[in-house]
């Protein structure tokens, strides 16, 4: 069976989450494809409101919840959102996330909100939670992914790295405090520790699915005019809101 995918048209805001909602119930697989905690969708279940950033609208629904390789994805964010729906009586034993799919990182919101306060530069209007950073160390393949958190080793080599060529920036560019890597490095070991049993290579898991002829409904963030090769560029997203991101 080929999978589904739900895209909206215009700027986001069309509704997609309420769509998704629908048809997650009859969905077996639900992968969020793109994007960040830069987007979210709101649901209402049961007269319950829900608003969702990292996990896909079909968490409530869907049998297995997939954070695709695609994502980008703040471990902070991603922890706070599980517990707060759990709190609310929602289970998420069936959430995974994509050992490909990669982290975001302290530096990266840091650049994301010097960017915004540059003068002289075209201001994107961001949401300065990382997102663009985060894709641009994906794309210069500098980025730690969610693999490289569970195995520390690799991680604190690929962290100082990192963090030594970010503050040279910090530091001689814009003047600012570097930032410290004992800090971040066992913030995000703790992290890594309450999420590794969630992170696995997911590619084989949704390809048997579609082998199975299961439904498996793709949910992308934002919309088409966001899309960074055919949206409104410069003021888009830094992925692929549309097919081509599935």
């Amino acid at each position: 069976m080929a999978g589904y995918v739900v895209v909206g048209t215009q700027w986001g805001d069309e509704g997609k989450g309420k769509i998704i909602d629908v048809l997650s119930e009859k969905a077996d697989y639900v992968v969020r494809f793109q994007g960040g905690n830069n987007a979210g969708h709101t649901v209402v279940v049961d007269g319950e409101k829900f608003v969702l950033q990292l996990l896909p609208s079909g968490v409530l629904q869907a049998g297995t919840c997939v954070i695709g390789p695609g994502v980008v994805v703040d471990p902070k964010v991603f922890l706070d959102e599980i517990d707060r729906i759990e709190k609310r009586g929602a289970k998420t034993d069936h959430v995974i996330i994509s050992d490909r799919a990669h982290v975001i990182m302290p530096y990266h919101i840091e650049m994301d909100k010097i960017r915004e306060s540059v003068e002289d530069r075209i201001k994107i209007g961001t949401t300065k939670k990382g997102i663009g950073p985060c894709y641009a160390d994906k794309i210069s393949r500098d980025g730690i992914r969610m693999a490289d958190l569970l195995d520390i080793k690799q991680f604190e080599e690929k962290l100082r790295y990192n963090l030594k060529e970010k503050n040279e920036i910090f530091t001689k560019i814009y003047g600012l405090e570097p930032l410290d890597f004992d800090k971040i490095f066992e913030e995000y070991k703790g992290y890594a520790e309450k999420i590794k049993h969630r992170i696995v290579d997911t590619i084989p898991i949704v390809n048997k699915a579609l082998n199975e002829n299961k439904l498996v409904l793709f949910e992308g963030a934002q919309a088409m005019m966001l899309d960074i090769n055919y949206g409104t560029y410069p003021y888009v997203t830094s992925s692929s809101p549309t097919l081509g991101g599935v």
